[in-house]
């Protein structure tokens, strides 16, 4: 593995890991070189999905904070849309927190939706110039999915040798076999790699953080009433869902898959937040935020598991599960569609969820691949370039379905005919097949069926 699994969550702010979030990432990088060469103006230009979508997923709003050294992990997502506000009306910003230079949105930010850059749709270039139009220092940067940026030279160049581990494995059959040989659960056997990241109290506290901020974001769905931003005049529907749930809990007594009414509460609350622009942890992208909080709220709130430190399990299988998705084919919805963001999410979770209930490791890989299996070929369409429509009410039927594959898989004896590593590079090929219109450029599928009011 060249990733830890912590990389895969990211606690950052809404409402696209790779418009948003990996946008901020990278003109942060690219402020703080040029910051020291004095420009006079900076230029960005989006490309492909960037581009096309960008509008309604912030990143605009997102480069030009990253330009100001703010970073997704601890900026204040309150404040994001005034600060665009101040820099429109200044024609200027505070280049890394360090100068003033010229920046105009209206003229420095261009959204070329005709175009994309050679190694992957999401595409940003970088200028900084001089007063009299010199070019001083140019960069182009990729948003790769889940917040991960390149350069345009790393993209093209192995990625850095990872630390050695004491189980490497860059397969799911090769994690499974490790767990079997080691007679260890899979959270076991990838906690034990982690050592070679970084030591088992800094793992520890960091899952004990994104635990916390996971159900912090429920915790804010539940409770933040009114219209998601962006034009559509979507309202939000966790408070008066939760509220009806809270009030009478006598209906469970009549129905008992009202249980799974908590299931689509947690993953609307999560992703409304998300659409909002709040904080929200990526796992393993923002737009498929919530399914795994989803179904670890299920596991705290409706199962039986005495153990106190479940989450920590919990997070570093679904991890593990992600980091084969990532570096086996993709997580980027502009790359291969939502099975890659909703998919992958789903995969994770029914995997995590396997263990969490006693199953063995063959039973883990055997529901994650069943998450993806029947996510296959899934569309990105965001209608008005927004994760609102249908990205919410996917979430919570990714959840849902996270749960039944795992219940599906704890029913056998973990021997399937698909295996994991099958399914991910299905996913792949099937990115690659899939038609660009219905890879994050609201130009296909819903996005053009649906009429935006």
């Amino acid at each position: 593995m060249k990733l830890s699994t912590l990389d895969l969550y990211t606690i950052g702010i809404g409402p696209s890991s790779s418009h948003t979030v990996g946008p901020m990432r990278a003109a942060r990088r690219f402020a703080e070189e040029a910051s020291e060469l004095k420009p006079d103006r900076v230029r960005v230009e989006l490309f492909g999905s960037l581009a096309m979508t960008g509008k309604g997923h912030g990143t605009d709003v997102a480069i030009a904070a990253g330009l100001q050294g703010e970073m997704p992990e601890a900026v204040d997502p309150a404040c994001l849309p005034t600060g665009y506000e101040e820099v429109a009306a200044a024609k200027s910003l505070n280049l890394s927190g360090k100068q003033i230079v010229q920046f105009d949105p209206k003229t420095d930010l261009l959204f070329n939706r005709k175009k994309s850059l050679p190694c992957h749709p999401n595409g940003m270039a970088f200028s900084a110039l001089s007063a009299n139009g010199e070019t001083l220092l140019e960069s182009i940067f990729y948003s790769v999915g889940g917040g991960f940026v390149v350069s345009e030279e790393e993209s093209q160049r192995p990625p850095p040798e990872a630390p050695a581990t004491p189980f490497p494995f860059s397969t799911g059959e090769e994690l499974i076999k490790w767990a079997e040989e080691e007679e260890k659960p899979v959270s076991q056997i990838v906690l034990q790699n982690e050592s070679a990241w970084r030591d088992k109290a800094r793992t520890c506290s960091r899952l004990d953080k994104i635990w916390k901020a996971m159900q912090g974001c429920v915790e804010n769905g539940l409770n933040q009433e009114g219209l998601l931003p962006g034009g559509l005049k979507v309202p939000r529907r966790a408070p008066a869902l939760y509220r009806k749930l809270r009030d009478r809990p006598e209906f469970a007594l009549r129905d008992s898959l009202t249980i799974l009414d908590w299931v689509d509460l947690y993953a609307i609350a999560v992703n409304e937040e998300n659409a909002a622009g709040g904080r929200v942890v990526t796992a393993p992208t923002n737009g498929a935020a919530g399914i795994i909080p989803a179904v670890m709220h299920y596991c705290d709130r409706f199962l039986s598991n005495k153990d106190p430190n479940w989450h920590r399990k919990f997070l570093l299988t679904a991890g593990a599960i992600g980091v084969l998705f990532k570096e086996n084919a993709s997580i980027s919805g502009a790359d291969v569609g939502c099975q890659g963001e909703v998919g992958v999410a789903c995969s994770m979770a029914a995997g995590a969820l396997a263990e969490f209930m006693g199953g063995t490791p063959r039973q883990v890989e055997n529901a994650a691949e069943i998450g993806m299996e029947h996510n296959l070929g899934l569309t990105c369409d965001p209608v008005g370039g927004l994760v609102q429509i249908p990205c919410i009410e996917r979430n919570a039927m990714g959840a849902v379905k996270a749960i039944n594959a795992a219940r599906i898989a704890l029913r056998g004896d973990g021997r399937h005919a698909v295996s994991l590593d099958a399914v991910i590079k299905t996913m792949r090929d099937t990115g690659k097949d899939m038609r660009r219109k219905y890879k994050e450029t609201s130009r296909g599928g819903l996005a053009v069926n649906v009429v935006e009011c």
